[in-house]
């Protein structure tokens, strides 16, 4: 009896190894079939839809797709209000012989503010402003800005290439006012290539609306472009931009390829270095060839990338408080005006030149007239959008920037990539390929930071040219 028993047992035991065998074979087979599949669907990013209006999205209720005409204006007592906050600034001196590394150097930001309460026309400027076209549409229930510069008139036997161009922060539309006529008008510049500008806000930037709920991220403004370019009548475009309009653009890019002819660059933001990468950091210093680098290369990463570390801790802190808390350092930032303008103009300092710590005013006029600052500072005054500005940080932060599906896709439109020697960052074409599969162009631009189309208008304009002749083979 016991032998039958155990005989059974035995009997039993081996069956739900064959069970667990056969379970572990079909699980393994169904995990590498979900596995093939998903690498399949992720070669681009899903258009997908959403809703950044208050409250949940209607129904019903179909989407205002018209394109309404906007003037920048501001009232009187806007204004007063503004000079009210001005005058009730307080200082704290400097340490001696600071310069900008502990900030903004605060003797120079009273001269900032007394030409901004004294000299600076904003009436003049906002006339400035209005020499666009500028229109708001909604789009996933918030009111979407964006400026549209057709040009003066066509070459023979040529069309304009529509354009969008995305800006950054601590940045605006405004960033690119000067590079628009260089892109617009090709007789001036003898050009027989000409292009069709449009310029949105980011959502919560400016004169966009700032999103009501949680989670907009870079995709979501992705989407949100591509959608307003697609209202606006255009099936084929070209995107380019620069800090976070860099990664709207790329995801652009990845969402739907066919719809963006070419991508062009003035920063590239690598989230991860593979093996080769830092193999390329270790050895690049003495033998870059060897290691997939140019002397250029190597001549902008070291010795700075030894120093990495302490830079990234020296530069970064901004960011940690934006991709943690935004709304507690905005509350401070967007009731006053002194401390808003030395928030965002400290960035215009190192951000356009490392070295520009090492000067009291922080090389601020050396690049840029404090007319062109204060414009772009009073964009995130008279709308209030500091706060909203920052969040964008925290939503595209709040998961591992490695394990979203952006960071599984390739980019594998035209692409065209232009490295200033003054960036916050280098990205050799080497490190760039492995996301960006198709480079058409990689320029090593002569001067210029990271507000590219800001400082060196000329040079960008320039590149983005040459980049889309490669693209159309002119």
């Amino acid at each position: 009896m016991w032998q039958q028993v155990l005989q059974s047992v035995r009997s039993y035991d081996s069956h739900q190894k064959n069970v667990i065998a056969v379970s572990c074979a079909i699980g393994g087979g169904c995990l590498l079939v979900y596995w093939l599949l998903s690498r399949r669907r992720m070669k681009t990013l899903e258009m997908g839809d959403g809703w950044w209006g208050p409250g949940k999205k209607p129904s019903n209720e179909k989407e205002d797709e018209g394109i309404r005409p906007f003037q920048v204006k501001t009232s009187e007592k806007e204004i007063q209000d503004l000079y009210q906050r001005l005058d009730q600034a307080r200082y704290t001196p400097p340490v001696e012989g600071a310069a900008f590394h502990y900030g903004f150097n605060s003797n120079y930001l009273q001269r900032v503010i007394s030409y901004w309460r004294n000299e600076f026309d904003w009436e003049k400027q906002v006339k400035i402003l209005n020499q666009y076209p500028h229109y708001k549409t909604t789009i996933e229930g918030i009111e979407i800005h964006f400026i549209h510069v057709k040009p003066s008139h066509i070459p023979k036997d040529q069309t304009a290439r529509p354009l969008l161009m995305v800006h950054g922060w601590p940045g605006s539309f405004y960033e690119f006012y000067k590079i628009i006529p260089l892109l617009t008008n090709p007789d001036r510049h003898g050009e027989n290539i000409v292009f069709e500008i449009i310029c949105p806000s980011i959502p919560g930037y400016g004169f966009s609306e700032a999103p009501h709920q949680q989670g907009f991220n870079t995709i979501a403004a992705a989407r949100i472009f591509h959608k307003l370019m697609h209202r606006l009548g255009f099936q084929e475009y070209y995107v380019q931009g620069g800090d976070w309009g860099s990664a709207i653009t790329q995801n652009m890019a990845q969402m739907l390829p066919k719809s963006v002819k070419g991508l062009h660059l003035n920063v590239v933001f690598l989230t991860k270095m593979d093996l080769s990468a830092l193999v390329s950091v270790l050895l690049g210093n003495y033998v870059p060839w060897l290691v997939g680098l140019t002397r250029e290369d190597a001549r902008r990463i070291f010795p700075y990338f030894q120093k990495n570390v302490y830079n990234l801790l020296r530069e970064s802190g901004y960011m940690h408080i934006q991709a943690t808390k935004p709304d507690t350092a905005g509350c401070g930032l967007n009731n006053c005006p002194v401390g808003l303008a030395a928030y965002i103009l400290e960035k215009f300092s190192t951000w356009t030149d490392n070295s520009f710590r090492n000067l009291n005013d922080g090389g601020l006029e050396r690049k840029y007239t404090l007319d062109e600052l204060l414009t772009n500072v009073m964009i995130y005054w008279v709308t209030s959008s500091i706060v909203s500005s920052m969040r964008f940080y925290k939503e595209n932060f709040s998961t591992n920037p490695n394990t979203t599906p952006a960071a599984r896709v390739g980019v594998y439109v035209p692409t065209g990539i232009a490295a200033f020697p003054n960036e916050i960052t280098h990205c050799p074409r080497s490190w760039a390929k492995k996301k960006f599969k198709n480079i058409v162009t990689y320029s090593y631009m002569p001067r210029g930071g990271h507000f590219a189309a800001f400082e060196e208008p000329e040079l960008l304009a320039q590149d983005i040219k040459q980049f889309v002749r490669k693209v159309e083979h002119l």
